[in-house]
């Protein structure tokens, strides 16, 4: 909520529209819950990709898929409930005159790489678990596009870290 209440007079609309829009955080930051919740959510997600990945070396490729898809599934509802409607709010409505701004620039650059690892995840899916897409569209080389996407994801947990540090701790340090 600080962070809201800190960016008003760039032009941010005053109305939260974030389903937690009055609770504080819990972890001693200015961030709300809902911003708060959603760090450690990504955090466990990390390991759990971490751990999937294992599986995957392991041969154990059902209990892989159903690891992978359930957190590719879990960030979609994160997504959804919690940084679409933040970025939305704080970022959206004054996007093209403030990208120069670090607070904008790391949420849009942290939300284009997300977009583009939620979708690969999407994709892989639907190639791995599903029979929906043409042959022509599914890819061969499976260990490649696991591996572009760990590392996507990867850069996307991390700019969401930055994301989080620039705004609800370096404001307030």
């Amino acid at each position: 909520m600080q962070a809201i209440e800190c960016h008003k007079n760039m032009g941010a609309p005053d109305k939260p529209m974030l389903p937690f829009p009055q609770m504080k955080g819990f972890l001693g930051t200015g961030a709300t819950f809902g911003a708060d919740l959603n760090l450690i959510v990504q955090l466990v997600m990390g390991v759990a990709l971490l751990m999937g990945g294992l599986l995957a070396r392991q041969k154990r490729y059902a209990a892989h898929g159903v690891c992978q898809t359930t957190v590719l599934l879990l960030n979609l509802l994160m997504i959804a409930l919690v940084m679409l409607p933040s970025f939305h709010q704080q970022v959206g409505p004054i996007f093209p005159r403030v990208f120069h701004k670090r607070y904008f620039a790391v949420a849009t650059i942290h939300g284009a790489l997300g977009m583009a690892a939620e979708l690969l995840g999407l994709y892989i899916v639907m190639v791995a678990g599903t029979h929906i897409l043409p042959q022509r569209l599914c890819f061969k080389r499976w260990r490649l596009w696991m591996r572009v996407e760990l590392m996507l994801w990867s850069a996307v947990l991390l700019s969401g870290l930055w994301t989080y540090y620039v705004w609800y701790i370096a404001p307030w340090s």
